[in-house]
Order: C-alpha cells, then sequence, then structure tokens
C-alpha cells in the first residue's frame, strides 16, 4: 500500500507541477514571444506545438495526429503503469523513472486532448552543438524519467557482474 501510494503521489506531482507551470504561462507570457532568463542561454516562451517532439507530426491530419499523439501515448501510459503496479521487484531508480515518464506523458497527454495542442515555454542555447528545442516541465519530467531508468540498468548490470 505505501509503494502504491508512493507511485500515486509521484505521477500526480508530475502531472501538477507540469501544469501549473502552464497555467502560469498562458495567462502571463505572450503567445510567441521570447524573454531572457539567464541571458540567451535560457529564454522564455510560450508557443503552442500540434506535435511531438520538435514538432514532429504536427502536419499530419487529424486522425493520424490522434492515433500516433494520443491512442499510442495513452497505450504505452497504461501498459507502463501495468508494469509499475506488477512487477514489485523494480529498483528504485526504475521506480521513479517510470513515474516521471507516466506523470509526464499524461501531463502532455492531457494538453492534446484539452487544448489540441502542448505548450511549451522554455529553451536552452549554450552555443554550438547543445542547443535544445522549446520544452516545458512534462518534457523534463520524461527526460529525468530516461536518465533514471538508464541509471538504474547501469548500476544493475554493475551489480550483476560483480556478484558472478
Amino acid at each position: 500500500m505505501k509503494r502504491t501510494l508512493f507511485v500515486l503521489i509521484l505521477i500526480v506531482f508530475n502531472i501538477a507541477i507540469d501544469q501549473i507551470s502552464k497555467f502560469w504561462i498562458r495567462a502571463n507570457v505572450t503567445k510567441h514571444s521570447k524573454s531572457e532568463i539567464i541571458g540567451d542561454y535560457l529564454t522564455l516562451h510560450n508557443v503552442e506545438n500540434a506535435g511531438a517532439f520538435l514538432g514532429m507530426g504536427s502536419e499530419l491530419n487529424p486522425t493520424m495526429r490522434a492515433i500516433f499523439l494520443l491512442i499510442i501515448p495513452i497505450a504505452v501510459m497504461v501498459y507502463v503503469l501495468y508494469l509499475i503496479f506488477k512487477d514489485k521487484n523494480l529498483d528504485t531508480y526504475s521506480l521513479i523513472g517510470f513515474c516521471c515518464i507516466v506523470g509526464g506523458g499524461m501531463a502532455n497527454i492531457y494538453d492534446r486532448f484539452i487544448y489540441g495542442s502542448v505548450t511549451d515555454f522554455l529553451h536552452i542555447d549554450l552555443g554550438g552543438v547543445f542547443r535544445t528545442g522549446i520544452f516545458n516541465v512534462a518534457d523534463m519530467s520524461v527526460m529525468l524519467g530516461l536518465g533514471l531508468l538508464i541509471t538504474g540498468n547501469i548500476l544493475l548490470n554493475k551489480k550483476q557482474k560483480t556478484s558472478k
């Protein structure tokens, strides 16, 4: 029961901080504007992304967009939730990682369902190669989750090699 509550709180927390940040952006930042937070290195925007990562899929017809940006992601989120609750032996990194991925994924799915697009607002440009697209808190949750999954997998592999 404690584990289930932890999972639910973590997922809801990820959704909540994303939705609160997007609500604030929609209410306080002019659409298509650019404001410096830390010079040109970190900037604040208000853009609507009808697609997925870097706008991919935004030019699809509405039926295909619904399939690839709503139906399939919902199915994946349901499957990951099933795995979280079924596999009681997930290591802490993987458990938190999957919760971040589900929370971030569900937050963006909610936006697509309610608004028809996802509000993105942060951009990092450290010059040269390290430059991001415009992203949001849900995207950060998904990336953090992926990083935790990779870290957990690396640590598990090292542990297994050591025990052999």
